[in-house]
């Protein structure tokens, strides 16, 4: 891109899942050949609202229903997506609960999945009050787990 703004839109959809511990998931990832740490959810299909994107990603990624969903954060301010030329990105946060039994693995460690393939994924608690901003791949999830790090919303 040379100074011009995009011309189309990436939306992506999240959950924030903190449990009775204080314990915020997060998702280990390897996708585009990019090692990432973020939170859980993905990208909207067209015809499809964003609750109903976060449902269907929590399904596709860990075959798990979630409950009380509320709108917690949207991008409100200008970013560039990282992986598509020409468009602009806008994030979409939810609060919800996973629904009980839990139905996917939850690892103590980062990158818990063997070789960097792409697709390979794993998930992990990390504690609200050592939480570290840092700790996140993108701009987005940044300011997002600073809002958490500073108290907004917390259970």
């Amino acid at each position: 891109m040379t100074g011009q703004l995009p011309d189309k839109f990436t939306i992506r959809v999240y959950g924030i899942f903190i449990n009775e511990q204080h314990e915020l998931l997060v998702t280990d990832e390897f996708q585009l050949g990019t090692k990432m740490t973020k939170f859980p959810g993905g990208g909207l299909h067209f015809g499809e609202g964003t609750i109903d994107c976060l449902r269907r990603e929590m399904r596709e990624e860990c075959n798990q229903e979630i409950e009380k969903i509320s709108h917690f954060y949207t991008t409100d301010f200008y970013q560039k997506a990282l992986f598509f030329e020409d468009h602009q990105l806008i994030s979409i946060y939810y609060t919800a609960q996973l629904r009980e039994p839990v139905n996917f693995k939850i690892s103590s460690k980062p990158f818990d999945f063997g070789k960097n393939e792409n697709g390979n994924q794993s998930f992990r608690w990390v504690s609200i009050h050592s939480l570290a901003p840092e700790m996140f791949t993108f701009p987005i999830d940044r300011y997002v787990a600073t809002l958490l790090k500073n108290g907004q919303n917390q259970k």
